[in-house]
């Protein structure tokens, strides 16, 4: 590795190391800032059952042992610490671990987001590029138009459509949930296995059964496809309009009329040496996509009951969960200081012509 792109890294950990500090005392300063008091709203149901005097010994009993009553100094130094060490604490209404929570739920937006993101990302790139290539003609216009619309429409209409298309006409797809509601009596077992002892050793076989392992693979896409399809329309627009503005401002450079000149075919010209001159706000916008893919689609995964991210925050923010949101909040920046990072040593992959120092 070169001395100066090691350098460049380790002075980026450092920033992205401060960085992350004032974002946890940002976090923590906007959510004691808030209004609302959860404290309130988990003894709400008690109000007329129990004299007021119980009702205030319980929302102070709970303050105490969740540490509310603590001068505001050490507050932030517990929150410190236990976001740095990753101890996110107790959901105020699950009563459950907000990592044991956490866990569930990301594997679902990873793939909902992951899959939405990666999509509109070659759909829009390959179409732009395409677009570049029948530039001032109704294709171009239509791409743009056409772009621009589904741009704007909002995510929980689109949802909603394809929700009475798909399921109410036409019962191709659920509306809702991640996987098959039937797997709740038993899910589909892929892989199995089967133990033999003996006196002098243990044994173990596995076994691997491809028709559960395909019907355990396909209730999921089953369930993802409605969802996947409303964010993949809405968003590929932009991606498509930003690859044809990087390359309408690509193609009149002098290199690209020399390799024209030389007798590259015109898609070797727009691929091998416009798109990549190009790349570089591409890449910042992927980069960026793909640290708030931890975000959730919140509307999106709302409409369809899926149990991502996105829904949990919505269901959080109902509540006064703030300690599932500051905990979810603080992991979303994460990943956004990390995905800018690792743009910027891109740059220096894609571009020779940046230099590290």
């Amino acid at each position: 590795m070169h001395v100066g792109l090691r350098s460049y890294i380790l002075k980026r950990l450092v920033y992205s190391f401060v960085l992350v500090v004032l974002i946890i005392m940002l976090n923590f300063a906007i959510f004691k800032m808030m209004p609302g008091d959860p404290i309130q709203f988990l003894t709400r149901p008690f109000q007329g059952k129990i004299s007021p005097e119980e009702i205030q010994a319980q929302q102070n009993l709970l303050r105490e042992i969740w540490g509310f009553g603590d001068p505001f100094h050490i507050q932030l130094a517990k929150y410190m610490r236990n976001l740095l060490t990753w101890n996110f604490g107790i959901s105020i209404v699950g009563k459950t671990p907000i990592a044991e929570l956490m866990a569930r739920r990301i594997p679902y937006t990873l793939l909902l987001l992951g899959s939405a993101t990666a999509l509109s990302i070659v759909f829009g790139v390959l179409l732009g590029v395409a677009v570049i290539q029948r530039r001032g003609t109704i294709w171009d216009s239509c791409a743009v138009t056409s772009s621009l619309i589904l741009g704007s429409l909002p995510t929980f209409w689109l949802g909603l459509v394809f929700l009475v298309v798909f399921f109410g006409f036409l019962q191709w797809f659920p509306n809702a949930g991640a996987f098959p509601r039937t797997w709740a009596l038993g899910w589909p077992q892929a892989l199995s296995s089967t133990s033999k002892s003996s006196p002098n050793a243990l044994s173990i076989a596995f076994s691997f059964d491809i028709g559960q392992a395909w019907t355990l693979v396909g209730g999921y896409l089953y369930h993802l496809f409605l969802p996947l399809l409303t964010l993949t329309i809405f968003s590929f627009g932009s991606w498509l309009l930003l690859t044809r503005a990087t390359m309408l401002d690509t193609i009149a450079e002098d290199y690209i009329v020399t390799a024209r000149a030389k007798g590259l075919t015109e898609r070797s010209v727009l691929y091998r040496h416009a798109l990549k001159n190009a790349s570089l706000p591409l890449i910042t916008s992927a980069a960026l996509s793909f640290g708030f893919i931890l975000s959730g689609a919140i509307i999106t995964e709302t409409v369809f009951t899926y149990p991502g991210l996105g829904g949990w925050i919505w269901e959080s923010i109902q509540t006064l969960d703030y300690q599932v949101l500051m905990a979810v909040f603080y992991v979303i920046s994460i990943c956004v200081v990390v995905a800018n990072i690792v743009a910027d040593i891109l740059y220096g992959i894609i571009d020779p012509r940046i230099k590290y120092g």
